[in-house]
């Protein structure tokens, strides 16, 4: 029996507008009503996502998002912190100085404020047209100090570019960090360990849910670890092809109410 649901949003539960689609709020809220935990699980930080919890009802006690790719397990409702797994200074430095190297673009998160820092003197970040619900602001490398959170680092630019950028990274440091696509023009940093994967996980240990109990629904490469995890992993039909080959299940795209066919294949009784 399925108890806990993780989906991702850009590519699976989202529709190529941004929106939830009639079918899958109805079911979402089916499936929620049944006892089972929906958990949208993002490389976005909360805040950016709370438009989507407000519309399916979920920002009542006792539901979950998981955030920054599984950096943090939080509460909807209050956003308290329930796992968190975060970049130290020094990780920030070094990310910083591979960026002036590569000459490209690159953003910190600290929790909702994106710091922007001059690394590139060529290629603007277009992160901010990516999540326009956060903060940002311009920062010198002095003044990261006055910050004591890292959730992540990213590289936000056109997908011809930044594909150039990934060739040149070396491999020390994906060695270090989970490096790794998770929109055709986004790149994340993250702390080595940190995947979707890894923060379902802490959830469901939490909740006293089994890996057995668990159903992942996803499309890109950073949906690849909780796929494989979950014991119903589904794939998208507009999924890139490891998270195809890893699926149990591949339901129809997101501008086809993939997410809810799946879960009333799954879930609803």
């Amino acid at each position: 029996m399925i108890k806990l649901v993780a989906i991702d949003l850009d590519g699976t539960l989202l529709t190529d507008k941004k929106t939830v689609s009639v079918r899958n709020h109805d079911v979402l809220t089916q499936a929620k009503a049944q006892g089972v935990k929906i958990v949208l699980c993002t490389g976005r930080p909360l805040m950016a996502i709370r438009p989507y919890l407000d519309s399916l009802n979920l920002r009542e006690a006792g539901d979950y998002s998981i955030t920054f790719n599984g950096g943090l397990v939080q509460k909807n409702d209050t956003g308290a912190i329930v796992e968190k797994v975060t970049l130290t200074k020094a990780n920030v430095d070094e990310l910083i100085a591979l960026a002036k190297e590569l000459d490209m673009p690159l953003d910190i998160l600290s929790d909702e404020i994106v710091l922007c820092i001059r690394t590139s003197s060529t290629y603007q970040t277009i992160y901010p047209s990516l999540n326009p619900l956060l903060t940002y602001k311009e920062a010198t490398e002095a003044e990261l100090a006055e910050y004591t959170l890292f959730n992540k680092a990213v590289t936000a630019y056109d997908q011809e570019v930044l594909d150039k950028w990934i060739t040149k990274i070396p491999d020390a440091i994906k060695e270090k960090f989970e490096v790794i696509k998770t929109r055709n023009n986004l790149l994340e940093f993250m702390p080595k360990g940190v995947t979707k994967a890894a923060g379902i996980a802490r959830l469901a240990t939490d909740l006293g849910i089994e890996q057995t109990e668990v159903m992942a629904i996803g499309d890109e490469e950073n949906d690849l670890s909780m796929v494989s995890y979950a014991k119903i992993g589904v794939a998208m039909e507009n999924a890139v092809l490891p998270v195809k080959e890893a699926a149990d299940f591949i339901t129809k795209t997101n501008e086809e109410d993939g997410v809810a066919l799946a879960i009333e294949k799954f879930v609803l009784n």
